[in-house]
């Protein structure tokens, strides 16, 4: 029997690695800030339900993102990536294909009813996903797709809040955006090595300048700046650290930065969001400690 139990752990943890579950806590962070920036409620139970329904539709778009991601890269991972799921034979490339098509049909069907905008917004992720899977080994601008799948992801959180997008949501997305970009160009190097360059690690700081704008918009409701300065330097002090690893190193460690810059995602929505109350802020503490919690068992790349 124990040959068999090996097998069920060796399919489940090939499952894992493969939706990369480490970086879920990002997405339902984006969710949760992006619901708060279009000043969405969360009180009556309408709401509640249409938050679970944007959460299980983006959780199930991201998986399907990461299981179609390795689908695609079948060839570059055999080459490259041999440990991954299926050049190590865990599972096979069509058990792939298959479970990243039916999740990402499930997860469009999470959101696509709720209304048109978001259905419009759903369908442009959707297309995103499947454009940078395809594409993103191919072109030295993927990072750009991956930034903007993000940017999408933040204006249907907004489009279920309040059937509309507002002017925050927008400046959160970009810098989400740009804070995505930033990060993917490091990430491209993990794999394969070589110099990374240090310019578009600048726009990790885009979300400091944007958050600040954003308090400053005339006719907004009252900052709590006390708030916003605790998580500009949290958020400050946390990419620092991350950006160490490969630009101060001897032995550039860019497995590190990445996994720190990709938890470092909560950070940024709470820095978005930090003009709620304190027990909101609490939630997005719970959700950073999650990906770092997930990233102790299974790789965030």
């Amino acid at each position: 029997m124990r040959p068999k139990r090996d097998s069920s752990y060796g399919c489940l943890k090939a499952i894992l690695m493969l939706g990369r579950v480490s970086n879920l806590p990002t997405v339902w962070s984006n969710c949760l800030a992006a619901w708060l920036l279009a000043d969405g409620a969360l009180v009556e139970s309408a709401d509640q339900v249409r938050f679970v329904w944007l959460a299980g539709g983006a959780t199930l778009l991201y998986l399907a993102g990461m299981f179609l991601n390795d689908a695609f890269d079948e060839r570059f991972d055999r080459e490259h990536r041999t440990e991954r799921p299926i050049p190590s034979g865990a599972i096979s490339a069509r058990a792939v294909w298959i479970l990243g098509s039916v999740q990402m049909a499930l997860g469009l069907g999470c959101v696509v009813w709720i209304n048109s905008i978001a259905a419009l917004f759903a369908l442009g992720l959707a297309g995103g996903i499947l454009w940078y899977d395809w594409l993103h080994k191919r072109i030295i601008w993927s990072p750009l797709i991956m930034g903007l799948c993000r940017f999408l992801l933040y204006l249907l959180a907004c489009a279920v809040a309040v059937g509309c997008v507002t002017l925050p949501v927008i400046l959160g997305a970009v810098a989400l955006c740009g804070y995505v970009v930033g990060l993917s160009n490091i990430a491209r190097r993990e794999a394969t090595g070589g110099r990374v360059n240090s310019w578009p690690a600048w726009l990790l700081a885009l979300p400091l300048l944007l958050a600040i704008a954003s308090a400053c918009l005339p006719g907004g409701v009252e900052v709590a700046w006390s708030g916003l300065i605790f998580a500009a330097c949290l958020y400050a002090l946390w990419i620092v650290r991350s950006l160490l690893f490969t630009f101060k190193s001897i032995m550039p460690q860019y497995g590190r930065t990445v996994s720190g810059l990709l938890a470092g995602i909560v950070l940024l929505d709470f820095l978005l969001a930090a003009n709620q109350d304190m027990q909101t802020g609490m939630v997005f503490f719970l959700l950073f400690g999650l990906a770092m919690l997930f990233q102790r068992c299974i790789p965030a790349t």
